[in-house]
C-alpha cells in the first residue's frame, strides 16, 4: 500500500505569478518569440500541454514587467477570470498575472501535479477571495492543503492512468481534426467545379430564438438538460458532458418555442459570436440565453452540408458582416441569421456534396462520442486515483 502524505502546494513545487507588459509599447509585443499565456488562451485550449498563446512578447517585454520565464512541465494554474484553468507548459514560457503557477520540484511528477490541481480545483476555487470577481493569492497557493504520495514511482503510475486515457482523447481530436480540414476542402472544392448561387439561410432552414427570460435555477436529481454557452464548442458539436439540469416545468416552458435534437445546429449570439454546433444523436435539450436554434426544412435534408457551410470561412465573414457593434459588446442578432449568404447548388450537385461530407461527418462524431466516453471514464477514475481509495503501488507502467 503506497504511502500517502499531506502537504502544502509549496512543498511541491514553486509557486510563480505572471505579469502583462505594457500594451501601449510597441517594442514589447512586436516580432516577440517568448510565448505568453493568458487566462484567454485556455478558454478554448482542450489538451495538456501548451506550448504558445494568442501573443508572444520580446525580450524587452519580458524585462519590463515582473513576468519571468517558466521551464517546461511547469504547470500553468489560472487564479482569476476565471479560477481553475490548468495546462502545461510543453516549452518555456510565462503568463499574465491571472495565473498561479507551480514548477514542480525533482520529487514530483509533473503529469501528477497537472491532475492535482485539476481535482483540488473546487477546493482552491473556494479560497479565492475579491469583491469584482474572486482570485486566488500567491501566498494562498502555496499554502493550499494537498495529499500526495511520497513515492514518486506511484504519481507517476496515477498519471500514466489519467494520461493514457487523455492521450487517446487527444489522438481523436488529431484525427477529427484532420477530418473537419478533409471537409472543409471538398467544400471549398465544390464551390470552385460547380455553379451555385447565393441564398439566404432562411430558405432552407428555420431559424428559432431563445426564450429571453431569466434563467432558471439549476436543479439536482433531473434529467432535463438546458444548454449553456461552453456547450457550444469549436469542434462543431455540442459538449453535452457539462450539464446544467433544471426542472420539468422549466424544461416545458424553455422547450416551447423548440427542443433541441439531433441534426439541429445552434449558433452563440454573444461572446463567442458565431459559434456553432450541431446536436449528436441522441440529443434532447432546452436552448438556454443568447443562442438561436437553425433547424433544416423537412424538404432540405442536408444535415453535414449545413454544419460544414456554417464552418467555412465564407460564412464565417458572413456572420462578421451582420454582426452589429455595440458599445460593450457585439452581438449577432438574431433577425440577421436568416438573411447569411450560402452558396446553393443545383439539387443533384447538393445531394452528392452531402453523400461526400456524411461519411466523415459520422466518423467526426463517433470519435467525439467515443471521447465523451472517456473522459467520463477519466473523471470517474481521478478522486479515487488521487484519494488514494486505488492503490496502484504494485502496478507496472
Amino acid at each position: 500500500m503506497a504511502e500517502w502524505i499531506e502537504c502544502k502546494i509549496s512543498d511541491i513545487g514553486t509557486v510563480v505569478g505572471g505579469a502583462t507588459p505594457s500594451t501601449k509599447k510597441p517594442e514589447n509585443y512586436e516580432n516577440g518569440t517568448i510565448a505568453w499565456i493568458t487566462p484567454k488562451d485556455l478558454s478554448t485550449f482542450t489538451g495538456r500541454y501548451i506550448q504558445c498563446g494568442e501573443r508572444n512578447i520580446t525580450e524587452i517585454g519580458l524585462k519590463s514587467c515582473s513576468t519571468q520565464l517558466l521551464p517546461k512541465d511547469t504547470v500553468l494554474f489560472s487564479s482569476r477570470a476565471p479560477i481553475g484553468y490548468v495546462a502545461i507548459a510543453a516549452n518555456e514560457v510565462c503568463t499574465n498575472q491571472g495565473f498561479k503557477s507551480v514548477v514542480p520540484n525533482e520529487n514530483t511528477d509533473p503529469l501528477f501535479l497537472y491532475y492535482l490541481l485539476k481535482y483540488n480545483k473546487d477546493k482552491i476555487e473556494g479560497m479565492g477571495s475579491g469583491t469584482t470577481f474572486k482570485e486566488v493569492s500567491g501566498n494562498t497557493m502555496k499554502n493550499i492543503v494537498v495529499s500526495v504520495p511520497t513515492d514518486k514511482k506511484v504519481q507517476e503510475r496515477i498519471s500514466s492512468m489519467l494520461g493514457s486515457i487523455d492521450d487517446k482523447i487527444e489522438e481523436n481530436e488529431r484525427i477529427n481534426n484532420n477530418l473537419a480540414e478533409q471537409s472543409q476542402a471538398i467544400f471549398a472544392e465544390f464551390m470552385c467545379k460547380y455553379p451555385y448561387v447565393l441564398s439566404p439561410l432562411g430558405d432552407m432552414a428555420e431559424i428559432i430564438d431563445c426564450l429571453h427570460s431569466k434563467k432558471p435555477k439549476a436543479v439536482n436529481g433531473t434529467t432535463y438538460q438546458l444548454l449553456q454557452l461552453n456547450n457550444i464548442t469549436d469542434s462543431g458539436f455540442l459538449d453535452l458532458s457539462s450539464k446544467y439540469y433544471i426542472s420539468k416545468s422549466d424544461y416545458e416552458n424553455w422547450t416551447r418555442k423548440c427542443e433541441i435534437v439531433e441534426g439541429d445546429c445552434v449558433i452563440t449570439n454573444v461572446g463567442r459570436i458565431g459559434a456553432v454546433s450541431q446536436a449528436p444523436n441522441g440529443t434532447h435539450a432546452a436552448m438556454g440565453r443568447n443562442m438561436t436554434c437553425i433547424r433544416l426544412r423537412n424538404d432540405k435534408p442536408f444535415y453535414s452540408y449545413l454544419i460544414t457551410a456554417l464552418l467555412s470561412p465564407h460564412i464565417r465573414r458572413e456572420i462578421m458582416k451582420n454582426t452589429d457593434e455595440g458599445t460593450i459588446m457585439g452581438a449577432l442578432n438574431v433577425k440577421n441569421i436568416p438573411l447569411l449568404l450560402f452558396p446553393m447548388f443545383a439539387l443533384p450537385t447538393m445531394n452528392a456534396l452531402e453523400d461526400l461530407l456524411s461519411p466523415i461527418r459520422k466518423a467526426i462524431e463517433q470519435n467525439y462520442l467515443s471521447n465523451q466516453m472517456l473522459s467520463l471514464l477519466r473523471d470517474s477514475l481521478l478522486p479515487r486515483l488521487m484519494s488514494g481509495e486505488l492503490d496502484v503501488s504494485n502496478i507496472e507502467i
